[in-house]
């Protein structure tokens, strides 16, 4: 009996981590943020326009996988081809569009020089586009981008200066930033970008390893890709799988804040619910992957990031839990170790409520250098914890059997999805 309370007392336990957790993650991206700005960010006082001089500019590669991108492709190259950088070339692969992506390629190619046009004749998914367009590229350093993705006219030069400066540097993440700002899904999402991946990305610098690059702007070094065997074909996010590979093959994986790039977002539940959850599958299929070679002690450093992947799975879960545990409390009597009396904020609420406003007034007031007016979006952020931790917290769970269920091999293509309405910036 003694040991059946103990069992009841570890899973009361066990049910506070779900209040805390957050509290303390938020607490420590904090902390690295401020500190990466402070260490890398602020002592240069430059601006996303002025980036500096390189040593050499070696030739650039600017990817862009495309499937059934009609309404964006033309914007996309135009703002591809306006790079502030002496020598480039631009590779648009046709993914077996069904629309008239491939035509409108063609046509652009008579009106823009550097544009090279790889069409497949179905679709074959990003990752094997992706390969395809580094196979053919001249340059060796590769600009990947989405088919609808403004890339920012200095990127080029900021992704491309990390390359420049450090001969161990694999790949580059830049700086997406939300166009579509219409809903309140939309606002969230601008303040999430800032707040919760610009921290996260700054802190996880700081501790030596990066969880993901950002699949829609990330520059690559060829020959690190030749060594890891390029993008694999059959995980659903290729940009995880990326960051994986080559930090596993101890390279080099840098944020640059100021390589920025402009993209489409979901703004309906739908297609929010269908990003998180391929997003989410993505992280557990590296972790179930490649998860057991990170913990040798010359892969030491990838262990910060495998515990905080780890632990954001196990959070999710016993949320789950709580949520379950409570309900069923309210139609069967519980025993009490078990028993979730409620689940509306108290006082650890409030406290969760003025931390999370606190992390988005430290983010938005560090990316405010790189895009005027994000205060404006600041008291939309209250809502962020009810609706996205409980969309992550939904999409994991449901993502985890996806993942581990999934035949190894089977390839992960194209679904074109919700992109929410465009905003020019």
């Amino acid at each position: 009996m003694s040991d059946v309370i103990g069992l009841f007392s570890f899973s009361s336990t066990l049910l506070d981590f779900v209040f805390y957790y957050p509290l303390f993650m938020a607490y420590l991206w904090m902390i690295g943020g401020i500190y990466y700005y402070l260490h890398w960010e602020r002592p240069e006082k430059r601006a996303v326009d002025d980036p500096p001089p390189l040593q050499e500019y070696p030739f650039v590669s600017i990817l862009i996988p495309c499937f059934n991108e009609e309404e964006n492709v033309r914007e996309t190259v135009a703002w591809a081809h306006a790079q502030a950088y002496p020598d480039f070339e631009v590779i648009a692969i046709n993914d077996g569009s069904t629309d008239r992506t491939g035509d409108l390629l063609d046509e652009l190619r008579a009106e823009y020089p550097r544009l090279r046009v790889i069409h497949h004749a179905r679709n074959q998914g990003k990752a094997v586009g992706l390969r395809m367009g580094a196979l053919a590229a001249r340059g060796e350093v590769l600009v990947c981008i989405d088919g609808d993705a403004l890339l920012d006219p200095h990127a080029t030069t900021w992704i491309a200066r990390h390359f420049v400066e450090g001969p161990r540097v694999g790949a580059v993440t830049g700086n997406p930033r939300i166009r579509t700002r219409s809903t309140l899904l939309g606002k969230l999402q601008v303040g999430e970008f800032s707040a919760i991946i610009g921290l996260i990305k700054r802190t996880q610098r700081i501790y030596g390893r990066v969880f993901t690059v950002s699949g829609v702007v990330t520059g690559v070094r060829k020959a690190a890709l030749h060594r890891i065997g390029y993008w694999t074909p059959d995980m659903v996010t290729e940009d995880i799988d990326l960051s994986w590979k080559l930090q596993r093959d101890h390279w080099d994986v840098r944020y640059e804040p100021r390589a920025l790039c402009w993209i489409l977002m979901p703004e309906t539940l739908g297609g929010l619910w269908k990003q998180r959850v391929r997003w989410a599958q993505g992280g557990v299929e590296v972790l179930a992957r490649y998860g057991t070679s990170l913990l040798q002690w010359r892969r030491r450093r990838m262990w910060g990031v495998l515990l905080e992947h780890s632990l954001s799975i196990v959070w999710s879960h016993l949320m789950a839990l709580t949520i379950a545990l409570w309900a069923l409390g309210l139609v069967l009597p519980m025993p009490e170790p078990l028993r979730v009396a409620s689940i509306l904020p108290e006082w650890y609420g409030v406290l969760l409520g003025f931390t999370c406003l606190l992390q988005f007034a430290v983010s938005l007031s560090i990316d405010g250098r790189y895009e005027g007016g994000m205060g404006r979006y600041y008291y939309w952020m209250v809502w962020y914890p009810i609706a996205f931790w409980i969309v992550n917290m939904i999409t994991t769970v449901a993502a985890v059997p996806k993942a581990l269920l999934k035949r190894r091999g089977t390839r992960a293509v194209w679904v074109s999805p919700d992109r929410g309405l465009r905003v020019t910036p």
